[in-house]
């Protein structure tokens, strides 16, 4: 298990073969009992056994078989066994190995010589490798290609080998000359891989001789020489021109792969414009010809990169990346969605949204089970382009006015919540948006929905005509009075009774909600059920749908109702000069807040209205019988200023994060600047020049500096062991995502050599350490440096321990020094994040883990606490700053914060200010894994304190 091995095979030790069994089995004559007991023994070597008894068994029973997969096993068997003893010398039982070896490198069958050859790859004694080189050469001659591409991986492993270069003096000589005649495109690959690893120039020679017939090569030689260009231009940055023309050439190869690659290897080496559009349109042809999704995913990942780095020659390809829709997969949508979002402007924007519309039209009839989900995203794709580039809004809006009355909710939530941002900022659309909202409004079924939607009828219907046309709309959709009918007889009240009693469970389903301040509210699930046939009371019309929604127990609806039927009359009284068309109007709408009132207070609901909603009916009926005009200002001015503040400060918000994200270059003041004019142009093409130039460019503006934080990495060095202990040993720490790579020097402070030095570690919570450790000798008062890996699964706190163990010539007994734990901060994985209003509150009711932290910290000031608590938990305030100005001693504020393994982290901060003056209240984290919660507490409880 110790030493390294090519060969894995799970091995159940439920039932361990015995040596004497196998031995058995290998002496019969069964070739299908052999093969068996074979596999058994390699299974046992495999897992630690020695089985010393079995070898001459082996070499005198199986050595002469002439089954092919015996001896296929017995190559195997050969490769596992210790063919030195401790001092490192070759076995003399290994001559008889030898000639069999060299007795199947001259075998009449081609299968036979190949799996040899394969094996010889994987030899590294030089005992055993010399006697068999002529018998290695010849196979290089040989007329079968199997056989031949074998022979030459096997000279390049020979070569490669410590004393290679002394066995087998000319081989780069001979492979070059195999290359100028093979015809097997696996062959010449092989012996292309075998100079570009053992003589680089050689390679680079035969490359630029051909360079006319590379085009013409097999697709496993194109990558190889795509391999050679990368690592050479690496070197030597200077050539890079006259590969340029190879990879160029490539573009137009066959192979998917080739291409792929060949996009990759321009990106990474140039930034010309030439270079970056042939990459860009590369992938763009890859997104559309290929079927498999996870290619479509890589390739939109690389597309994604060239737009952070080279965005306006992206924005010319963004109608191909929007080919890329047509997939059916709703991750490919959506990152499709995302990178032409950003690279909208205003030439393209009207083919962006026209390309949009239709695939939105689509998704009416298809049939396509996830359609509600996709036209949800174009909902939101279309919303943010209209935000952007407001002339485009007139074009999306009435279609999107279609869906409405969508049967999946968030889709019409966000249909309704785009009109309503529509309307404030192009006061042009005002008119036709409030006409054909009065037209569709009967068909919205979601109750959140109608909410919006009265706002926008109360706040912006102006005119005479319109606000009786809204009066008209919403008495149509609420019905005849009363809600529910109680009559004496006893017949009638069992009719009423079962017409306004609803399913049980569509009234008790509810459910905690969090409201904006991190209060709970129980929030009624009847509103996002499926709806069933409108009920009719006894004597009345078929209801519209606010009736039906509101004798499902849903009375927010009605406290929303009764606000807009008050500001309509408001609204009236300034733009209807008859005093009894507005008494009427007044009448009315009193009549149905009262109805609404008594259905909430009646019997049949196994739950009453709730007493928010029936304060703020109470206040809407006092309202109408008594209006002020300050009240009136309220109601119709006030309104609608704290929605227009609302939508200027996410405009900020938007603007402030572009800023943030654009990429800020340091340039060094001694940097050399070339200067592109005074440049020789002797044979450059164009390609090479503005490659130069582009290079200059990053020079001059410090891309190529990389952000050198080494006051960072100071502190990311951890002391392991005391300055008074024999050995010193500290570790700079690096986390990279799924990896955390410990970089540990260890010194030797002592004046004798120590022994077997090994660093052992151990680790808890989600961390696994990858490799075993080594030992090391190490001479006195010299260091050493040692790596280890370490694998992390989750976002979680863990701990890193462990220690040093030594031997030295004087004491027998090992010395162990324990080492200083080292913690893994989660905030290495955590990055703010934003996300909605409404995806938090989603996410806060569905996540099952909950940590609550009682605040506790010398922090007076509320606003102080919040910033304290964001910087120290690395997570975005998504509570917009005028929520948090002023000063009424209470803050309610949320935070959100996404780790790099796509877990969402959810805070709600509740505090107040006591009397004397201390902060009190609750930090609340939700998580989907329990190691989050947990490690963002104690996070918390360490750092909340504050003022240190």
């Amino acid at each position: 298990m110790e030493k390294s091995c090519s060969l894995l095979i799970h091995f159940d030790k439920g039932t361990p073969a015995i040596a004497n069994e196998i031995k058995e089995a290998l002496e019969g004559n069964d070739v299908a009992a052999k093969i068996d007991a074979m596999k058994k023994a390699i299974m046992l070597l495999l897992n630690g056994e020695t089985l010393p008894q079995l070898f001459i068994t082996i070499v005198r029973y199986v050595l002469p078989s002439e089954d092919h997969t015996v001896q296929k096993l017995l190559l195997l068997y050969l490769e596992i066994i210790d063919k030195t003893d401790s001092k490192g010398k070759v076995l003399p039982e290994m001559i008889l190995i030898c000639q069999n070896l060299r007795n199947n490198l001259q075998h009449p069958n081609e299968y036979i010589r190949g799996v040899t050859l394969r094996f010889l790859c994987r030899m590294k004694e030089t005992e055993i490798i010399e006697p068999l080189i002529p018998s290695i050469l010849q196979n290089l001659e040989h007329r079968h290609p199997y056989i031949r591409r074998n022979a030459i991986l096997a000279v390049m492993s020979i070569y490669k080998m410590p004393q290679g270069d002394q066995l087998l003096v000319d081989a780069p000589e001979m492979i070059e000359k195999v290359l100028s005649t093979e015809q097997d495109p696996s062959a010449k690959r092989n012996a292309f891989l075998m100079l570009f690893n053992c003589d680089q120039d050689r390679a680079v020679n035969y490359l630029l001789a051909h360079v006319d017939r590379i085009s013409d090569w097999g697709e496993l030689l194109q990558m190889v020489v795509l391999e050679l260009i990368r690592k050479v231009c690496r070197t030597n940055p200077n050539q890079k021109g006259r590969y340029m023309k190879i990879i160029i050439s490539l573009l137009n190869a066959p192979s998917a792969a080739v291409i792929f690659e060949c996009a990759g290897t321009l990106v990474s080496l140039s930034s010309a414009p030439t270079a970056v559009k042939a990459a860009a349109n590369t992938y763009c042809q890859l997104l559309i010809s290929q079927s498999d999704n996870n290619v479509k995913l890589i390739v939109l990942d690389r597309l994604n990169e060239l737009k952070s780095s080279h965005k306006e020659l992206m924005v010319e390809l963004i109608m191909d990346v929007l080919r890329a829709l047509s997939s059916p997969n709703l991750d490919i949508r959506r990152k499709t969605l995302e990178i032409v979002l950003e690279l909208i402007t205003p030439r393209n924007v009207n083919e962006v949204v026209l390309y949009l519309k239709k695939e939105v039209v689509k998704t009416q009839n298809g049939e396509h089970e996830k359609n509600g989900e996709y036209r949800q995203m174009l909902i939101q794709a279309i919303h943010s382009c209209a935000v952007k580039f407001p002339e485009v809004a007139s074009t999306v809006v009435h279609l999107l006015m279609d869906f409405l009355g969508d049967s999946n909710v968030a889709s019409a939530m966000d249909v309704v919540v785009f009109v309503r941002e529509i309307i404030e900022t192009n006061p042009k659309l005002r008119v036709s948006i409030i006409t054909r909202l009065l037209d569709t409004f009967y068909q919205i079924r979601a109750a959140r929905v109608c909410s919006c939607a009265l706002w926008i009828i109360g706040e912006y219907c102006l005119s005479l005509s319109e606000v009786e046309s809204a009066l008209s709309t919403i008495k149509q959709c609420l019905g005849e009075l009363p809600f529910y009918s109680v009559s004496e007889d006893g017949e009638n009240t069992d009719n009423s009774k079962k017409v306004v009693q609803v399913p049980a469970t569509a009234v008790s389903s509810r459910r905690p909600a969090v409201l904006a301040d991190g209060t709970y509210a129980t929030q009624s699930a009847a509103s996002e059920t499926a709806f069933s046939p409108p009920t009719v009371v006894q004597g009345s019309l078929a209801s519209g749908n606010l009736r039906s929604l509101l004798l499902t127990g849903d009375f927010f609806l009605g406290a929303v109702v009764a606000c807009t039927l008050s500001k309509l009359v408001l609204r009236l009284e300034e733009v209807q000069p008859s005093k009894a068309e507005i008494n009427k109007a007044t009448a009315q709408s009193l009549s149905y807040m009262v109805s609404v009132l008594q259905l909430g207070l009646s019997p049949v609901f196994p739950h009453p209205i709730d007493n928010d909603s029936y304060d703020r009916i109470v206040l809407c009926i006092r309202l109408l019988c008594n209006t002020g005009d300050v009240v009136r200002k309220i109601w119709l001015q006030s309104c609608r200023q704290s929605f227009v503040k609302m939508l200027t400060e996410k405009q900020l918000r938007e603007t402030e994060e572009l800023k943030a994200k654009a990429q800020i270059s340091h340039a060094q003041p001694d940097d050399l600047i070339d200067f592109y004019h005074l440049k020789s142009r002797k044979g450059k093409s164009q390609l090479e020049l503005e490659d130069e130039v582009q290079d200059d460019l990053k020079r001059a503006t410090g891309e190529f500096s990389k952000d050198g934080d080494d006051a960072n990495k100071l502190n990311r060095i951890l002391q392991l062991t005391g300055f008074s202990d024999p050995v010193y040993a500290e570790a700079y720490v690096t986390v990279h995502h799924y990896d955390i790579v410990l970089d540990v020097t260890v010194i030797n402070r002592t004046k004798e050599t120590l022994q077997n030095l090994c660093l052992e570690l151990a680790t808890m919570g989600d961390l696994k350490l990858v490799e075993r450790p080594q030992n090391y000798t190490l001479a006195p008062e010299s260091s050493k440096q040692i790596k280890a890996n370490i694998k992390v699964s989750s976002t979680e706190t863990g701990v890193i321990f462990g220690n040093i163990v030594y031997e030295t010539s004087k004491v027998h007994e090992r010395t162990v020094v324990v080492l200083n734990d080292i913690h893994i901060d989660i905030m290495d994985y955590i990055t703010p994040a934003v996300c909605t209003d409404a995806a938090f509150r989603a996410m806060w009711a569905e996540f099952e883990w909950e940590n609550k932290v009682a605040v506790n910290t010398v922090i007076q000031d509320e606003k102080e606490f919040l910033g304290h608590i964001v910087k120290s938990t690395n997570m975005k305030c998504l509570t917009p700053p005028s929520a948090l100005d002023g000063e009424c001693g209470f803050l309610a504020a949320n935070l959100y914060a996404k780790s790099v393994f796509g877990e969402d982290a959810l805070v709600n901060l509740s505090i107040e200010k006591q009397t004397d003056g201390k902060l009190s209240g609750y930090i609340r984290i939700r998580s989907k894994t329990q190691g989050i919660a947990l490690s963002l507490g104690d996070k918390i409880t360490l750092k909340q304190k504050g003022g240190s």
